[in-house]
C-alpha cells in the first residue's frame, strides 16, 4: 500500500462513491453489482481493481457475488486521516470552488 496508489484510486469520483457506499455499511454485506454507479459493467470492475489493488478494499467471492470490504483499520494505519478527509468531503454548490 503506497501513497501515491492511495491517491490515484482515490482521485476519481466513482471510486470515492463506493468508498463511501462501503463506509456507511457493515463489512460484507455489498456485492459489486448493488452500487448505482453511471458506468458500464466493465468500467464498475476497473473501479473496484483499482481500489483493491490500492488497498482501500477488500474483496472475497461468495457464490457467485463478488463482496467488499472497506480496509478502513488497515487505511487508517498507514494513512491517518485520509479517509476521514474523502468521507467527509461535500459537493461543492455552483460557484463555489
Amino acid at each position: 500500500m503506497t501513497l501515491s496508489d492511495a491517491l490515484t484510486a482515490l482521485a476519481d469520483p466513482v471510486r470515492r462513491t463506493i468508498v463511501k457506499e462501503l463506509a456507511g455499511g457493515p463489512d460484507w454485506t455489498r456485492a459489486c453489482g448493488t452500487f448505482d454507479l453511471p458506468v458500464t459493467k466493465a468500467t464498475r470492475s476497473h473501479h473496484f481493481a483499482v481500489l483493491r489493488q490500492a488497498g482501500v478494499v477488500e474483496q472475497r467471492d461468495v457464490g457467485s457475488r463478488r463482496l467488499n470490504r472497506l480496509r478502513r483499520p488497515e487505511f487508517d494505519a498507514a494513512f491517518p486521516g485520509l479517509l476521514d478527509l474523502v468521507l467527509g468531503e461535500r459537493r461543492a454548490s455552483p460557484g463555489e470552488s
